[in-house]
């Protein structure tokens, strides 16, 4: 490839799409960019390397440049979010002993209620919940926080959460370390396809459209290199649109599934993908609309509520001040360069910074710079709403 070198790292995931097909299909190349990626082994190590200033850029859980900003996590530095990579992907499973003692209690597994999971699960378990994330500042753990304590229990104390990388969270159920685990795509199925544990919810479930994963950058980065970030957001957003076409999932499957990526067949990640998920080593399949979403309803642009969101639960659980924490989330959403390097391009470009999180049940037109928008529901499974303007 010929262009500005510039690099960027990501954990072995299908929401690490927009970064591959950037650079696979040739959008990065279109806007002038040598773009390198490198895999990396943890989200920890990822964090590290965008510190020291090894990459430029990464693919990154939501809430990490939420918790830098909070100065947690040791990052030491600001983190901005230049946009959204990916809506939902993930699955919560359980291990096939926990599977069967809920299958004998009369839980059926249909993939799609979390009030009656939550509710099974609860009453299966002898002991605390022995479950694992990929990060202690994830979605995975703001969902797993606000389903079960909904549900009663006293959460994260009442868990035992543990820390497992997603490659290795198939390999944890396995060696017993693990009862439960919340993982993104597609490694919940492999725990599937290896026998180790059974498919109890897609994330959906929880939330409909939950921010996953994001561009992100350091902030002297984005200020020093402005040109190198416009291009940079181009190209991934390119990547996204191209993302959204369903004609294109076998092809992006097909390109993820190499040694240089995922390494993994093909055909396990397409599932990921069309949202036709094996959810037992019996072979039952569920469809999950929206499982994991690129780019419908502005699935991109960086909403500062839902930052303000992650900053006001981290607050409560670290005892920090919950509006100082909010102000400082809102900052790292970099809404202002979304709409100054995108626009052009024809994204849609919501007319307001920030909106009431979880309240929209059904698809809602917005006001956007261009007409109306139709944004996809956002709601909470049991109701909750959070407005960003109230303390």
């Amino acid at each position: 490839m010929s262009g500005a070198p510039i690099s960027a790292g990501f954990i072995p995931l299908v929401d690490a799409a927009p970064l591959i097909i950037a650079r696979e299909i040739g959008f990065a190349e279109e806007e002038g960019l040598d773009l390198k990626l490198s895999p990396a082994p943890s989200w920890s190590t990822l964090r590290d390397r965008l510190a020291m200033g090894q990459i430029e850029a990464a693919h990154m859980l939501f809430p990490m440049p939420v918790a830098a900003a909070l100065g947690l996590g040791g990052f030491g530095k600001r983190i901005d979010i230049l946009q959204v990579l990916s809506l939902n992907g993930n699955s919560i499973g359980v291990s096939r002993e926990l599977a069967e003692t809920m299958r004998a209690s009369g839980f059926e597994f249909d993939f799609a209620c979390a009030k009656r999971a939550g509710e099974a699960l609860i009453a299966a378990l002898d002991g605390p919940l022995r479950i694992g994330v990929p990060f202690p500042f994830s979605m995975h753990a703001e969902m797993l926080y606000h389903w079960l304590g909904a549900l009663g229990l006293k959460a994260p104390q009442d868990l035992d959460v543990r820390t497992v990388p997603p490659p290795l969270m198939a390999e944890a159920m396995a060696a017993g370390d693990i009862d439960a685990f919340c993982v993104g795509a597609p490694w919940g199925s492999i725990a599937v396809e290896t026998g180790v544990g059974e498919l109890l919810l897609p994330g959906t479930a929880i939330r409909a459209n939950a921010p996953e994963k994001v561009l992100a950058a350091r902030h002297d980065w984005t200020e020093a290199e402005p040109d190198l970030t416009r291009r940079l957001m181009r190209a991934i957003w390119r990547a996204q649109r191209w993302l959204g076409q369903h004609e294109n999932r076998g092809t992006a499957a097909e390109i993820l599934s190499l040694r240089d990526y995922l390494d993994l067949p093909a055909e396990l990640i397409e599932r990921s993908l069309t949202g036709d998920l094996v959810i037992s080593p019996r072979g039952e399949m569920r469809h999950v609309s929206g499982y994991l979403e690129f780019f419908a309803g502005a699935a991109a642009y960086p909403w500062a509520s839902q930052a303000a969101l992650v900053a006001a639960r981290l607050a409560a659980r670290m005892g920090l001040g919950r509006e100082e924490a909010m102000t400082a989330a809102r900052a790292i959403c970099r809404t202002d360069l979304y709409r100054r390097n995108l626009a052009d391009l024809g994204a849609e470009l919501p007319g307001a910074r920030e909106k009431i999180e979880g309240a929209m049940a059904e698809p809602t037109a917005v006001a956007t710079q261009s007409g109306t928008l139709i944004l996809s529901p956002d709601a909470f499974f049991d109701g909750w709403i959070f407005d960003p303007s109230k303390s």
